[in-house]
């Protein structure tokens, strides 16, 4: 959530605001309410735009792509501290506007700041805890300190997890700090520029550097000078050339970047095997788990419900009992127990969710045997915090919801399961016909289920309140279907797993009460069992699983999977439930790549 950009020319760009706009339109799919550039000029003059709404909208109303000037820091902001209003918006000015700072993440002393700071007499404008950064360092830096030591005693007064970037009019240069956000500094020809995420950059130079928390970088149009935000002292580190490439962010021919996204999940799940076949971090990775007392997965959102389904692969094909934890909760229902021999493995899209940084914090400092990472975003603060991490190599993910993310985290799962089971010396799967044929079956299931799942998306569109139950290895589908339809259709949805429904939510069935089950043909008994419960009451049960004569008589109506193998059965229900979600969404005048209220990257707790 949050986005920040700054940049510095060597002289006044006539374009910097088209390039500001840009930028935060790369950055949107972060989340956000409000938008705002700053910028400064060469005769040391400055100029602030903002005000809630979409980027586009802002634009328009305050010309912001007709910003000039030699450095620009712009920013999206997804409101926490302080409504969503101009006041709140985001950059900021000092007491005096000298200076303009924008932050993500969040300074959870802001209360106390504000105080404190209006006490000292500074003029403090909005309840944005954006504003406490240029306060902060603004406080040290009228003291007579250099900018980097004011830098340096304000992150000492500043708690919580952010980034940030700010200047001065005084000298052509900017400031920017990791404590715990994301953050990447981009090196091109005749200028230098930092952004929260890759895609706001990679449009403007693939030359990257990953900074670390606990480090700040000043910057200039040439140069950049890397210091530790404890004592100043100057780190080495040079720049990068990323693999990743502006189309990345493009939808090309896709109306949505989340149709896009779901149709590239079999080049990205072919990616990710051929990755893991080659990789020497795997075996690592396996054999930390095989050696645990206990293992936990521990993830948030969509992460957890593929974690869900790694619980299913683990237990099913290498007999190893793992145990489940949304973020948020594991350090009150786990904390008290996790000790040496005990192995983590955290999941994130982004590599940014607060809540799964909280417990990685928290296992570091309680000495957890092993933390392993499972992330998206290389350099993002999992894979740094990581002792072996495994990438999802799933390229940016544009769209708010997670799609291609979310199915190579099941696939990830089911490699590492037969990678274990085999280790273990059971029968499973043989990895090299799951590389050979996984990114077939996803590509025969788009090609399938896209004109069923527009029909369905027909009939379901107008629907407020319905069920989605799994049975066996669908019920994390289940759960994930659930939340994607809660996410871009605003529908209610509820996911559960099939037998549960009869312990109470029966009750709400009426006539013609809609209710999706997934399931495997292996599984069909006790499918059909809940089905019939459901449509004994009339209510219609639409079934989604490979064909079975028997689940067909049975359901309502049924969408049909193709013939998959057994525990690939999870993918293929997957992309039929993205596209159901996606089609839903869309029939219903939805923009499913920026669904209201919620953000790709949650780094608030």
């Amino acid at each position: 959530m949050c986005g920040i950009f700054g940049i510095v020319y060597e002289k006044e760009n006539p374009a910097m605001g088209a390039v500001l706009v840009k930028a935060g339109q790369r950055l949107t799919y972060r989340g956000y309410d409000s938008v705002g550039c700053g910028v400064f000029h060469e005769d040391g003059s400055t100029e602030l735009r903002k005000d809630t709404g979409k980027i586009e909208d802002v634009d328009r109303r305050y010309s912001l792509s007709s910003l000039s000037g030699v450095r620009g820091v712009m920013q999206l902001r997804w409101a926490t501290f302080g409504l969503p209003d101009q006041r709140n918006a985001q950059p900021h000015y000092d007491c005096d506007k000298n200076m303009i700072g924008a932050h993500n993440g969040n300074i959870v002393n802001t209360s106390q700041l504000q105080e404190k700071y209006r006490a000292e007499g500074h003029t403090v404008r909005s309840d944005n805890d954006g504003e406490m950064v240029v306060h902060a360092i603004e406080k040290h830096y009228d003291k007579g300190l250099p900018f980097e030591q004011a830098v340096i005693e304000a992150a000492r007064e500043l708690e919580g997890d952010y980034a940030c970037v700010i200047g001065d009019i005084y000298t052509n240069r900017l400031f920017t700090v990791k404590m715990g956000s994301s953050l990447f500094l981009g090196v091109g020809e005749g200028f230098i520029c930092c952004s929260s995420d890759l895609p706001s950059i990679l449009d403007l130079t693939r030359q990257i550097v990953v900074i670390n928390d606990g480090e700040f970088i000043e910057f200039n149009a040439t140069s950049y000078t890397i210091r530790d935000i404890r004592d100043g002292h100057v780190i080495e580190r040079a720049s990068e050339l990323s693999p990743l490439s502006p189309e990345n962010a493009d939808k090309g021919e896709f109306p949505h970047f989340m149709l896009k996204e779901i149709h590239e999940q079999p080049k990205k799940a072919a990616d990710l095997l051929h990755f893991l076949e080659a990789s020497r971090e795997v075996d690592e990775f396996v054999n930390a788990i095989h050696k645990a007392r206990r293992v936990f997965l521990v993830a948030s959102g969509t992460s957890y419900h593929a974690c869900l389904q790694g619980a299913y692969y683990f237990g099913k094909l290498a007999q190893l009992p793992v145990c489940v934890a949304i973020a948020g909760q594991f350090i009150d229902l786990f904390g008290d127990t996790v000790g040496p021999d005990d192995v983590l493995v955290c999941v994130s899209q982004s590599g940014e969710t607060k809540d799964l940084i909280n417990v990685v914090n928290y296992c570091k400092r309680k000495q957890v045997g092993r933390i392993l990472g499972i992330v998206n975003v290389l350099g993002s603060s999992l894979m740094i915090r990581s002792e072996v991490h495994l990438p999802l190599v799933s390229d940016l993910e544009m769209s708010v919801p997670a799609t291609k993310t979310f199915m190579n985290q099941i696939v990830m799962f089911l490699y590492l399961a037969a990678k274990l089971a085999q280790k273990r010396g059971l029968p499973g799967l043989n990895t090299a016909a799951l590389t050979a044929d996984l990114p077939r079956y996803i590509k025969e299931t788009l090609t399938k289920a896209e004109t069923p799942c527009r029909d369905l998306a027909e009939q379901l569109h107008a629907v407020e309140d319905l069920y989605c139950l799994g049975y066996g290895l669908c019920h994390p589908i289940a759960m994930e279907a659930a939340l994607k339809i809660k996410e871009v259709v605003y529908s209610h949805c509820e996911g559960m797993y099939s037998s549960e429904f009869k312990h109470g939510p029966l009750s709400i069935v009426t006539e013609g009460y809609p209710i999706l089950f997934l399931g495997t043909r292996e599984d069909s008994g006790m499918l059909i069992s809940h089905i019939n419960e459901v449509t004994c009451r009339n209510g219609k049960a639409i079934a989604i699983s490979p064909a079975s004569p028997e689940i067909r008589k049975n359901a309502s109506q049924m969408l049909e999977l193709p013939e998959v193998p057994y525990y690939m059965v999870p993918m293929a229900a997957t992309v039929v439930i993205q596209l159901l979600a996606y089609f839903m969404s869309v029939r219903r005048g939805i923009d499913p790549d920026f669904p209201r209220n919620i953000s790709k990257t949650l780094t608030v707790d």
